[in-house]
């Protein structure tokens, strides 16, 4: 029996009552606001800090709240409780940092608000115990993380926030068919009790299973950014403020991987039919973000589609988890390990955009080029992340992609001694390597313009070198410096680190710690990552330095951005479907509407044709009566659009289900 706490629902609800008290407090004053929030969520780490230990010492924790909105069910084991710690982490350095971030923008009050709240909702979906509640927890973080991407509230932002809203509604919507149908089938939504109920089910019932599992992983999988409904990701982060930024690809992205998670290691575990699907979705994740962060020549994009290709190389691990079945352990670790190192790689370079940002206000790398010059600590503290992220020994993005690279080779071992073909998974292998290696080389594009090139113009290059220790304040430096620091002591000391994690989380996963002591710095290990260091560098010398940086005749240059515009998904497959069928919707309900009207008219021309209709008399009419004009501002029109465009697609999603259920039910 699970010991019972109260903490989990604390941890969950927490940073929701302090954000009504942050922003009351914003009301009257601001440094009071921004010292009370950074309080609220150093007690939420040490809340979870304390969560992790209790879970480490007496086993899983549990709480029913069965009043609640249709009654909430929280859990935590290792996993749990660690993700959910990685979050508090996350939200204690970012809003540190967006003190000073946020110093000269509006609607701060509001911002901190929507964290905070946000926070809450996604400490919620990682603690959850069914998923019913993960649902409950997962819709309300994707509406209020909205209000962080729109911030700015312009037409750029407010776009970006159009997409992910209509992103986040449809994914909702199809998801929760997905548990309707689950729940027909098995009986039960609880996490602990779904391994067993589907192996229950019988062969007839498995393509039902199917059909469930494939609903739930398109909602789960559009917040994850998984190809091809990764949209949102390249449009919300360049215009979120960076430490939203942070955020949105370090933590939100894996409430998706948790649900993805969930579905295969509990409702497909070792299915051999799910794991070649999402290993073949991880794989074009993968080399899909990598090869369009190639072509980006604006920082912020250039991350957010790194965010995309490392969410593929999570998916690979968890494709590679299905296939290996009981011998899956090198693929568990990769995929928890790397899912640990890319939430604290982009806490560091994001907000290291940030401290670009907020200095210059622009992101182009032919704006920024050269503003790193003569910065020795931002300059470690990209580095860091830098080399994280690329897989180099000795910092942590090594050991995960390590791992994940070894449970490839592991597979097609396993396939070479059943005597079948190896040719696909080998193709896997390289592509893999070759995604790192592009990793690599656009890395070594931001590394270069940023740190190590002068801007085209001196006046320019002078005024960056004029800023050299008066770009950051002493607490952001901290929010900086602190996770920038740990990611090389994670990749330097695996076994005290790493591998700790791994085994805190690897029984939610179903995995085994392995026979014997892994050699992380082993010559096959290191070989696959010089693999991938050699492929980044021949493609930054081969491709970048000569295709993508255009040479003027007075020998001055600048990036281009190459990648053909009729290739954004959003733009040429989406957004005219989504105008289809909100116009279609449109035209359905106009339709019902009219057709009280038609009825009467019907009955006019015939049972009442012989009764007079008085005309209505103008004099009846108050001059200026229903003909009030509200003129609202500008920036909250285009907010109640956007929410207006959401509750036309939410009416869509429900109109879908109602028929789906209808149909369930003949």
């Amino acid at each position: 029996m699970k010991n019972q706490s109260f903490l989990l629902p604390l941890a969950a609800f927490w940073p929701m009552l302090t954000a009504l008290v942050t922003y009351c407090i914003g009301r009257k004053n601001k440094s009071a606001r921004n010292r009370f929030a950074q309080a609220a969520m150093g007690i939420e780490f040490i809340l979870l800090l304390y969560l992790l230990q209790t879970v480490l010492r007496i086993g899983n924790l549990a709480c029913s709240l069965p009043g609640l909105l249709g009654g909430l069910q929280f859990e935590a084991d290792g996993f749990r409780a660690l993700y959910a710690l990685i979050a508090a982490v996350m939200w204690l350095a970012t809003t540190v940092f967006s003190e000073e971030y946020l110093g000269h923008y509006r609607n701060r009050n509001r911002y901190y608000f929507f964290t905070l709240l946000t926070c809450g909702a996604t400490v919620g979906v990682f603690l959850s115990a069914d998923l019913l509640t993960t649902f409950i927890f997962f819709e309300i973080m994707s509406f209020t993380s909205y209000v962080m991407v729109i911030h700015d509230e312009n037409p750029s932002a407010m776009r970006a926030g159009q997409t992910y809203l209509a992103v986040a509604v449809l994914g909702g919507m199809v998801m929760l068919m997905g548990l309707f149908l689950l729940y027909t089938l098995t009986g039960t939504l609880s996490i602990a009790s779904l391994r067993e109920a589907c192996a229950s089910l019988s062969s007839e019932q498995r393509p039902k299973l199917y059909l469930a599992g494939a609903l739930m992983l398109f909602g789960f999988g559009a917040k994850a950014g998984m190809y091809p409904l990764h949209i949102w990701l390249p449009k919300a982060h360049p215009v979120a403020p960076a430490p939203a930024s942070a955020l949105l690809s370090g933590i939100l992205t894996k409430a998706g991987i948790f649900g993805v998670l969930v579905l295969s290691c509990r409702i497909f575990l070792h299915d051999r039919t799910w794991g070649i699907a999402i290993l073949a979705l991880g794989v074009l994740t993968m080399f899909t973000g990598a090869l369009i962060a190639v072509f980006s020549v604006n920082l912020k994009r250039t991350l957010a589609c790194s965010s995309v290709s490392q969410i593929g190389f999570i998916l690979v691990g968890v494709g590679m988890q299905c296939l290996l079945g009981e011998e899956n352990t090198l693929a568990v670790w990769g995929t928890e390990l790397h899912m640990i190192n890319h939430s604290l790689i982009k806490l560091v370079l994001f907000m290291a955009a940030g401290a670009v940002y907020m200095n210059l206000h622009k992101l182009d790398l032919n704006d920024i080029r050269g503003f790193g010059r003569g910065k020795p600590l931002l300059t470690c503290i990209f580095l860091s992340g830098y080399l994280g992220i690329a897989g180099v020994p000795l910092f942590n993005g090594y050991i995960s992609k390590t791992l994940l690279h070894e449970s490839i080779v592991e597979y097609i071992e396993l396939l070479e001694e059943a005597g079948r073909s190896i040719v696909l998974m080998k193709s896997v292998e390289w592509i893999f390597l070759f995604s790192g290696g592009l990793t690599v080389a656009y890395m070594t594009k931001l590394f270069v313009s940023i740190f190590l090139e002068k801007n085209s113009d001196s006046a320019v290059q002078a005024k960056f070198d004029a800023l050299s220790g008066k770009y950051m304040h002493f607490k952001s430096i901290l929010a900086l410096c602190l996770p920038a620091v740990f990611l090389p002591i994670m990749g330097s000391f695996p076994s005290h680190f790493m591998q700790r994690f791994a085994e805190i989380g690897q029984g939610f996963m179903n995995g085994e710690s392995p026979s014997h002591a892994i050699a992380w710095f082993s010559g096959t290990n290191l070989k696959g990552a010089a693999i991938s260091i050699l492929i980044g560098v021949v493609v930054y010398f081969g491709f970048i330095r000569t295709v993508l940086i255009k040479k003027e005749p007075d020998g001055s240059s600048h990036y281009v951005n190459l990648w053909p515009s009729g290739l954004d998904m959003e733009d040429t497959i989406y957004r005219p479907l989504c105008s289809l069928l909100a116009k279609a919707a449109v035209g359905f309900s106009s339709i019902a509407a009219s057709f009280p009207d038609w009825i009467v008219t019907a009955l006019r021309k015939t049972v009442l044709r012989k009764i007079p209709i008085p005309d209505p008399d103008p004099a009846d009419h108050t001059p200026g009566e229903l003909s009030v004009d509200i003129h609202l501002p500008e920036e909250t029109s285009r907010v109640l659009n956007d929410f207006s465009y959401g509750l036309i697609l939410f009416g869509i999603g429900l109109v879908v289900m109602i028929v789906y259920l209808a149909i369930r039910a003949s």
